[in-house]
C-alpha cells in the first residue's frame, strides 16, 4: 500500500504537460505501462472533475507503449448509461478504447459483507443491517494488468468527501452497497458528514476495501479542482496511490480549496444547473445538498434548471420520488418503515432525506421540461424558467455575492457552502 504521487497545493496549477509527466511517473513506479488496462472514470455528471483529460492521457501513454487492451468502465452507479455524445464530450476520441456499461442490479461479483455489528458501531446504533459487498464482475474477471480508478476528491453529501474507494464500491457497486451506504449517510445526518473524511460511510468503504477490494490492486488517480482568479477551472492537486492515506492527503487539499466558509447565513441563493450535467433532481439536488448548511431559516433557494427532465436517473427511483416526495427526515423514516418498496430501495429513501430542507427554507425550481404540477407534487415550489432567466442572468452573475445581494453559485457540484462556525478550528 503506497502513495506514488502527491503533488499539489492551494496555489498550484497543474498543466496538461505536468499531468502527463506525473501519470507517466506513477506508471513507471508501478513497473511500467501495462498492456491491458481497465480505467474506471466518472461519467458526464462529473464533467468538471478533469477525469476526461486524465483518461485521455492514460490512453495516449498506453497507445505509445503499444498496449493491447484499453477498456473504460464509467463509474455511473445508479446513473443512466452514457450516450455516445456524452462519451465524446467527456473523454474525447479514443479510437481503440472499448466502453462498457455498469448495471448496478446485474453483472456483479459478490465478495462477502460488512457485518451488522460494524454498521451498528459506526452508526451509533441507528442501524444494524449488514452490507453485501459487490462490484462489477469485469473488475475481478477481466484479467487486466492494471485497474485505474480516476476521479475527483470533492465534498459530498453521502460519504463526506467523494472519491477514493467510493468510486469503485459505489460507482461500480451493487444494489445493496449503494442503497445501504446512502441510507446510512442520510440517517447518520448530512451535516455530520459533509466536508469530513472520518464518517460512518467512509469507515464502511474502508472496511470493504481492506477485507475484499485490496486484492484487486486498484490504483486511484485523484484530482483536486478549483477555479482561479480569472474564472478558469484548474487542477490544484493530483494524487495517485492505492491506499486510504493517499485519499486523506487529497481530501486535505480539497477542504482548503473546495469549501466556501461564510460568516452569515444566506437569505437568498440562486444556483444554476448546467444542462450538460443535470437532467434529474437525483443529481440536481446538489444545489440543496451543498448549500443547506449555509441557508438561513426561512431563506429562499432558487434553482435554475434548464435541463431538468426527470426526478430519478433510474426508472424505479424516479417513480418512488414522484410517489413519496421530499417531505423531511421524520416523515421519510416513517414511510420507510411502512412501505416495502422503499425498504428495497434505500438509496431512494436516502435521497428523499437529502433533498429535503427539513422545513427550514424554501426551494424554488425553475424548469422547462418538468411542469409546475410535477415540481409541486414532490414538495418544492415552481417558477417559469424564462421569467427567472430574465431576472437572474447566469452570463452576467458572478459566483458569490452580487450587487443586488443575491448569492450566486454556478457549479454546485464543485464545492460545499457552509457557515464558518460549523467547522471550528
Amino acid at each position: 500500500m503506497a502513495t506514488y504521487i502527491a503533488h499539489g497545493g492551494k496555489d498550484t496549477t497543474i498543466t496538461t504537460e505536468q499531468k502527463c509527466a506525473l501519470l507517466h511517473e506513477a506508471l513507471l513506479k508501478l513497473g511500467g505501462i501495462p498492456k491491458k488496462i481497465l480505467v474506471v472514470p466518472p461519467d458526464i455528471t462529473r464533467l468538471h472533475s478533469n477525469a476526461g483529460e486524465l483518461t485521455r492521457i492514460l490512453y495516449e501513454l498506453w497507445e505509445a507503449a503499444n498496449g493491447t487492451t484499453f477498456d473504460v468502465l464509467p463509474a455511473i452507479g445508479t446513473h443512466s448509461p452514457m450516450t455516445e455524445a456524452q462519451i465524446d464530450e467527456m473523454y474525447g476520441t479514443l479510437p481503440k478504447a472499448q466502453y462498457h456499461n455498469h448495471h448496478w442490479r446485474t453483472g456483479l461479483y459478490h465478495f462477502g459483507e460488512v457485518p451488522a455489528e460494524f454498521i451498528s458501531e459506526v452508526s451509533g446504533g441507528k442501524l444494524d443491517y449488514s452490507i453485501p459487498v459487490a462490484v462489477n464482475k469485469r473488475l475481478v474477471e477481466g484479467n487486466y494488468d492494471l485497474i485505474i480508478s480516476v476521479g475527483q476528491v470533492i465534498p459530498h453529501e453521502v460519504v463526506g468527501i467523494a472519491n477514493g474507494f467510493k468510486n469503485i464500491l459505489v460507482g461500480t457497486g451493487g444494489v445493496e452497497m449503494i442503497n445501504k451506504t446512502h441510507f446510512l449517510g442520510a440517517v447518520d445526518g448530512m451535516e455530520r458528514l459533509m466536508g469530513r473524511t472520518d464518517t460512518s460511510v467512509r469507515r464502511v468503504l474502508n472496511y470493504a476495501h481492506t477485507h475484499f477490494l485490496k486484492q484487486l490492486g486498484i490504483v486511484y488517480v485523484m484530482s483536486v479542482m478549483d477555479v482561479d482568479a480569472n474564472g478558469n477551472r484548474v487542477m490544484r492537486g493530483l494524487y495517485i496511490g492505492d491506499d486510504a492515506q493517499t485519499f486523506e492527503d487529497a481530501a486535505g487539499l480539497s477542504r482548503t480549496v473546495n469549501m466556501i466558509f461564510l460568516d452569515e447565513p444566506l437569505s437568498k441563493a440562486v444556483v444554476y444547473l448546467d444542462p450538460k450535467e443535470f437532467k434529474s433532481t437525483w443529481l440536481g439536488n446538489k444545489a440543496i445538498y451543498r448549500t443547506r448548511m449555509a441557508m438561513k431559516d426561512n431563506g429562499e433557494l432558487i434553482i435554475i434548471a434548464p435541463g431538468l427532465r426527470e426526478f430519478g436517473e433510474d426508472a424505479e427511483i424516479d417513480r418512488l420520488i414522484r410517489k413519496y416526495g421530499y417531505r423531511g427526515t421524520p416523515t421519510t423514516l416513517k414511510t420507510v418503515k411502512e412501505n416495502a418498496e422503499l425498504q428495497e430501495n434505500l438509496s431512494a429513501a436516502a435521497h428523499l432525506i437529502h433533498g429535503s430542507t427539513e422545513g427550514r427554507f424554501k426551494v424554488v425550481y425553475a424548469t422547462e421540461h418538468l411542469s409546475k404540477e410535477d415540481i409541486e407534487s414532490v414538495g418544492y415550489e415552481w417558477t417559469p424558467l424564462d421569467e427567472v432567466l430574465t431576472k437572474y442572468k447566469p452570463e452576467t452573475l458572478v459566483d458569490g455575492y452580487n450587487d443586488d445581494g443575491v448569492f450566486y453559485i454556478s457549479e454546485p457540484g464543485q464545492g460545499l457552502w457552509t457557515l464558518r462556525e460549523q467547522f471550528p478550528e
